[in-house]
């Protein structure tokens, strides 16, 4: 785990060394505008940061969290990659090359969800997770190329800079919300990081609270200035979203046990308030956004961490059952109270400026139903806080203990507590002295804003409405932890969860599977063939009468050898269907084979006619061998596709393919391939001989496929036979074997 950590390491020196501002481009596909194009800003740094310093403390914290078990070389790979995928998201400016790392981190997600993979519920947990954000991966790569296309470009830069304002443009933005809402748990998809709890406490810090969960505020603050003023529904869906978002996951970790699942849908409650944050698109907004984004990462890996101590040295994260930690544990237990009452807002702390910062923005830039949507998630918030911290290490006597454990648990050695108290140091630093990260939150938000603001953060903005209703989410917090609404809580129980709707769903297109594969998947290879058939005619043929037009000359064969040759593979063909001989019907297929390779060579192409021929061969042997165990005809057996049925798809099947390559002959527009060849052959491959240049220069691949498919055939044909000679061998001693050994009991 310990060289693991060297990735991230190297990233975070690499982002502390290099200049503010570094772009570079590598042609990659520009047939479909896809190039490698990289751009390090102020909010990709800030982003690379998070994934570099608290990927480097996540590896140390695992070291010390799984100690010594099989797999780990697997999982610090998995963890390595993941780094990588996410820090090619933050810092690709091509949307398409933004997608293929956005997907990279679902499954690198998925991996580490379910690396456990003997538990059932990492299985299930990786797989929804997969699911979900899949999903909305795939809307919003429709959405990029709608955005893409209307704009000209693929590049984020361009299109923020100029931002394109069609109602397609508005289509594709929605799409692209679809993804961001998916990937950062929204409501309501928000039910998949729940359920992604089954993962090791390493990848929860990491992956599920300080870095994969922020993809989607990232995408939406980059695109959020600009295209908030264009369109206008903009603000109230993704606002909306957020304050919902924030409000049931706050209200959803006031009724959860586990130590996990609490922080589990605060951390849904958190990503909500930072949702409205950079989706409102007014630059003071942004600038809070940006800080609480930083404040975040910090004091919620950090509390993941202390849930992975207690459940290491515990053995259980139920809070039911927790008695006595804080005194086992007291190192472990002051950390996690700095970075409890960070998240809750209390000073002086990074998450107390962050959200002064927040209030103090909202207050004098939004409307103010945004701004009691964000009192009343930071209310909730404060309460799942206090739940948390007196749940790991104080006695709830309002709920009764069950067979209490903590009381006599070992405490955790330094370099296990180490990364968690580092970073509760670092929010109680930070929040004494904000300078030292102002200017990080400020390159960020002005790398994303359109018009720039003139925001700082301060610790201390004097008495003000902020600071009051700061100091009233803190204190109704306390009273909702003190005096929780239990007959609300069971009212809204009764009310259907995000999580029940999604196994409804997957059940029902489990179930509709299941009864179209009974429908069409019956078993019968006649109705196969019969859809197979009708599907293949159906579509040109569809085209070619929606776009009639009549051919100027219809080419039914240029010589008589021709025609004559196609008559007899349409009598063979017509043999094959009514003999009653298995033997017959193989020849007569024979025959229609052979047929087409002289046609073939009519055409002048001695090289597929030979490949035809020797397919044909291998084909012939290989029925011959098979039918010979078989009886010499042809069983009667009751179609479920009726006889007339069979004759009108083979009759239409027959007439449409005739229709198509006779009209698609006639409909030439632009002038054969072989004047081409006849020019460029001399000049091009050095060769007069037209035929041996256009196999081994033009077709040179087709001609190694043809090479080794006729190798294949003709290696093929020798073991087969070989195999029918060695039975017939074998046939007769085993038969004197098996009298030799029923003699004696006979």
């Amino acid at each position: 785990m310990l060289v693991g950590a060297l990735a991230p390491l190297s990233g975070l020196v690499w982002m502390l060394t290099t200049p503010e501002l570094v772009s570079t481009t590598v042609r990659w596909m520009p047939a479909i505008g896809m190039d490698l194009a990289l751009r390090l800003d102020g909010f990709s740094r800030l982003m690379a940061l998070l994934i570099g310093g608290i990927g480097t403390l996540i590896f140390v914290y695992a070291w010390g969290y799984f100690g010594e078990r099989e797999g780990l070389g697997r999982f610090a790979a998995y963890l390595v990659g993941f780094a990588g995928s996410m820090f090619g998201l933050v810092v690709a400016d091509n949307l398409l090359a933004l997608y293929l790392f956005w997907e990279l981190t679902s499954i690198a997600s998925y991996l580490l969800i379910g690396f456990e993979d003997n538990r059932a519920t990492a299985r299930s947990g990786a797989l929804q997770a997969l699911l979900v954000t899949a999903s909305g991966g795939l809307a919003m790569l429709g959405g990029i190329v709608v955005v893409g296309h209307a704009a000209g470009t693929y590049s984020l830069s361009e299109i923020v800079a100029s931002p394109p304002g069609s109602t397609a443009v508005g289509f594709g933005l929605g799409l692209i919300l679809l993804g961001a809402f998916t990937k950062s748990a929204q409501f309501p998809f928000h039910f998949w990081l729940p359920g992604a709890m089954a993962a090791p406490t390493p990848v929860s810090a990491y992956l599920h609270s300080a870095t994969m969960v922020k993809a989607g505020i990232y995408l939406v603050a980059r695109l959020a200035p600009a295209f908030v003023a264009l369109f206008g529904w903009w603000q109230p869906v993704v606002v909306t979203v957020g304050l919902v978002t924030m409000i049931v996951g706050g209200w959803r970790a006031l009724t959860q046990t586990d130590l996990k699942l609490i922080l589990a849908q605060g951390t849904v409650s958190q990503l909500g308030f930072i949702m409205v944050l950079v989706g409102v698109g007014i630059p003071e907004v942004t600038f809070a956004g940006m800080a609480m984004l930083l404040a975040h990462a910090i004091f919620k890996a950090a509390l993941f961490m202390v849930a992975g101590i207690i459940d290491h040295q515990v053995h259980s994260r139920d809070i039911r059952r927790l008695r006595g930690v804080g005194r086992a544990m007291p190192a472990t237990a002051v950390t996690a109270g700095i970075v409890t009452a960070s998240m809750a807002g209390i000073p002086p702390l990074l998450g107390f400026v962050s959200k002064e910062a927040a209030l103090e923005s909202l207050v004098h830039g939004a409307d103010w139903w945004i701004t009691a949507g964000v009192v009343a998630g930071s209310v909730l918030t404060a309460a799942y806080g206090l739940r948390f911290l007196f749940g790991a290490f104080g006695r709830l006597g309002s709920e009764k203990a069950e067979e209490p454990v903590g009381a006599d648990a070992p405490p955790p050695r330094a370099w296990f507590l180490g990364p968690a108290a580092f970073l509760a140091a670092a929010t109680v630093i930070a929040g004494i002295a904000p300078a030292l990260v102002d200017g990080l939150v400020g390159r960020a938000a002005e790398s994303v804003a359109v018009s720039g603001g003139d925001s700082h953060l301060a610790l201390w903005h004097g008495f003000g409405l902020p600071l009051l209703l700061s100091a009233v989410a803190v204190a109704l917090g306390w009273w909702m932890w003190r005096r929780p609404w239990r007959q609300l809580h069971r009212l809204t129980r009764r009310l259907p969860e995000a999580s029940a709707v999604y196994g409804h769903v997957l059940g029902g297109l489990n179930h509709f599977a299941d009864r179209a594969t009974g429908v069409f998947q019956s078993g019968s290879l006649p109705i196969y063939l019969g859809v197979v058939v009708a599907t293949a005619i159906a579509a040109p043929a569809w085209l070619m009468l929606r776009h009639w037009f009549p051919p100027e000359r219809l080419l039914f064969a240029e010589s008589p050898l021709q025609a004559v040759t196609a008559l007899l593979v349409m009598i063979a063909a017509i043999g094959t269907v009514l003999t009653r001989h298995r033997l017959g019907a193989v020849l007569f297929l024979g025959g229609v084979g052979y047929g087409v390779a002289v046609l073939f060579v009519i055409q002048g192409a001695p090289d597929l006619a030979l490949t035809q021929l020797l397919i044909e061969t291998l084909t012939l042997t290989l029925f011959v061998l098979v039918l010979r165990h078989f009886p010499s005809h042809f069983t009667h057996i009751e179609w479920r596709l009726r006889r007339l049925g069979r004759i009108v798809v083979s009759t239409l099947a027959g007439l449409g393919a005739g229709a198509f390559a006779l009209w698609a002959a006639a409909g030439r527009e632009t002038a054969p391939l072989t004047g081409e060849y006849l020019v460029r052959a001399q000049p091009e491959a050095g060769g007069r001989n037209v035929v041996n240049v256009i196999l081994t220069d033009f077709r040179g691949f087709d001609t190694m496929g043809e090479i080794t498919v006729l190798t294949v055939a003709a290696l093929g044909v020798v073991a087969l036979v070989r195999a029918g000679r060695s039975r017939d061998q074998e046939t007769p001693q085993a038969a004197e074997m098996v009298e030799a050994n029923e003699e004696p009991s006979a």
